[in-house]
């Protein structure tokens, strides 16, 4: 039996600290790499998995986000009139996509409670969530979210944890996947996740990276999960319980990913397009050249 996934959930409430002042005007999920705000990078990893259905989880702030995606008719007709046809085709695009929805967090009380606003927009569908700071460059394979849909289907439909592989000194910042088995190449049942583990305490190196597969019951154990850490409604406790009740699995992806919420992780992805982009890939190399010999 195919389990169809034809909607995305991207959390984009959060206020984006860590990029003061700039997030001060300006979402965080906004910020150019090159020439595409961050999001636009996980919309089209959506679209390259056949999904067309978006929700946008926001806060007031966020009129950026709404605005980049919407039809903006005065900015076409000035291109057109200007001549400039190719940037009016771009302005023209966008909202064509796929379709979009937004749904408000008035309050940002964790991850879990986050995409538990998109219960009424998604309904009774499969989803994935994308985390809208994490990025991933798969110029050379399938999307992530093509992959971890994939597995969903192989697991039948159960929860995906969706990650990789990291250095063993760097699995203290994320979930860590404490596996029960492995099923397939890249999928293993869990036996459970431990949150920013203390390095001789991490039962693998396998982390979670920001993108899961869910199917509609989690949202009934989200409406059910009591409040855990810093009093937030965690993703992670949710996938717990369910775990217990029908499975859960993690799957791994071959992309390279990049946090975006961490300035050092923004700056890596900017150069990495910024170096497939043959109009200034030379000019770059040779700008970092000569800043090295300095």
């Amino acid at each position: 039996m195919e389990h169809k996934v034809e909607w995305a959930v991207i959390p984009a409430a959060g206020r984006g600290t860590r990029f003061l002042p700039i997030t001060k005007g300006v979402s965080k999920e906004m910020l150019n790499i090159v020439d595409r705000p961050t999001i636009d990078y996980i919309v089209e990893e959506c679209l390259d998995a056949g999904i067309k259905n978006i929700v946008f989880i926001v806060s007031n702030e966020k009129e950026d986000i709404k605005k980049y995606y919407g039809e903006d008719k005065k900015f076409y007709d000035e291109m057109i009139a200007a001549k400039k046809d190719e940037y009016a085709e771009i302005i023209d695009s966008i909202p064509k996509k796929a379709n979009f929805y937004y749904v408000l967090q008035e309050e940002t009380l964790g991850l879990g409670h986050a995409v538990l606003q998109a219960k009424k927009v998604v309904g009774n569908n499969n989803f994935v969530v994308c985390c809208g700071d994490d990025i991933t460059d798969f110029i050379k394979g399938k999307s992530p979210i093509k992959e971890l849909v994939e597995a969903f289907n192989k697991v039948d439909g159960k929860t995906i944890v969706g990650g990789k592989k990291v250095k063993h000194e760097e699995i203290v910042k994320y979930g860590c996947m404490d596996i029960l088995r492995k099923v397939d190449e890249n999928i293993y049942e869990l036996k459970g996740i431990v949150e920013k583990p203390k390095l001789e305490e991490a039962t693998s190196d396998l982390a979670s990276l920001g993108k899961w597969v869910f199917n509609p019951r989690i949202f009934g154990i989200l409406e059910n999960t009591p409040k855990g850490k810093g009093g937030e409604i965690q993703l992670t406790d949710a996938i717990e319980i369910i775990r217990k009740e029908e499975g859960a699995y993690f799957a791994s992806f071959e992309a390279t990913r990049y946090d975006c919420g961490d300035k050092l992780g923004y700056l890596k992805a900017v150069l990495n397009y910024a170096f497939k982009n043959e109009e200034y890939k030379k000019g770059l190399l040779e700008f970092i050249e000569e800043k090295t010999k300095k």
